[in-house]
């Protein structure tokens, strides 16, 4: 009950700027407020209360209802060219994941090879991991990597299928370490202006549960 109740979410942590902050803050909430419901939200950088509650690897992630994708796509055309950024949703619509491939995905090179890596702050659902296996059978040229912060629903045997299936369609999957948060940290989250970026703090049970998350990976696959 106890441990429950820690992981709810204040407002703050969820992401959303408090009502009190001046300047900028208050601009973006006003901003975030005149999006429709569920609205993809793309961008480069995520905010850094977004990345602290929504990354954290948790066994149990109540108030966790958004998924937030990080990637980066290399693809090798007649230049070669980097891309990166973040999306992010609302369960109840389209998934961040469908979102990379009905928009990013298509603004890349047609008919080059793409390299994409995804940071993830938990695994697919079913229908996204089937997602995931039509595109890659359909593009030969997309080589996928996706670094998880946590396992959704990995107790279900529908979502233990699909993960395997996803590894048969050439998707690599891997459980996010202590070093992958800090990339993330470093490459996609938002700095205070005028400040020096600081540095990634790891949570006190981080290399526990990642430990935790990759031994029921290895399991499942």
């Amino acid at each position: 009950k106890m441990a429950e109740k820690q992981e709810e979410p204040s407002t703050a942590q969820n992401g959303e700027p408090d009502n009190t902050e001046e300047g900028e803050g208050k601009k973006k909430k006003v901003k975030r407020e005149d999006l429709p419901p569920f609205e993809i939200v793309t961008g480069e950088r995520l905010p850094a209360n977004f990345f602290k509650f929504q990354f954290r690897n948790v066994e149990y992630s109540s108030g966790r209802n958004k998924t937030f994708l990080c990637y980066v796509v290399e693809t090798q055309g007649k230049e070669a060219v980097t891309s990166r950024g973040y999306l992010e949703d609302e369960h109840a619509a389209a998934h961040a994941e469908m979102a990379f491939f009905n928009t990013i995905l298509p603004a890349c090179q047609a008919g080059a090879r793409h390299d994409v890596t995804w940071y993830v702050s938990s695994s697919p659902c079913v229908t996204c991991a089937e997602r995931i296996c039509e595109a890659l059978r359909k593009n030969k040229g997309l080589r996928l990597t996706i670094m998880v912060g946590r396992l959704f629903m990995w107790e279900e045997p529908e979502m233990q299928a699909a993960l395997r299936g996803m590894k048969e369609a050439g998707c690599k999957l891997r459980i996010m370490k202590p070093q992958d948060f800090e990339y993330v940290w470093k490459n996609f989250v938002e700095q205070e202006e005028g400040e020096e970026a600081k540095s990634f703090v790891p949570w006190e049970d981080i290399q526990e549960n990642f430990q935790y998350y990759e031994e029921k990976l290895a399991e499942i696959l």
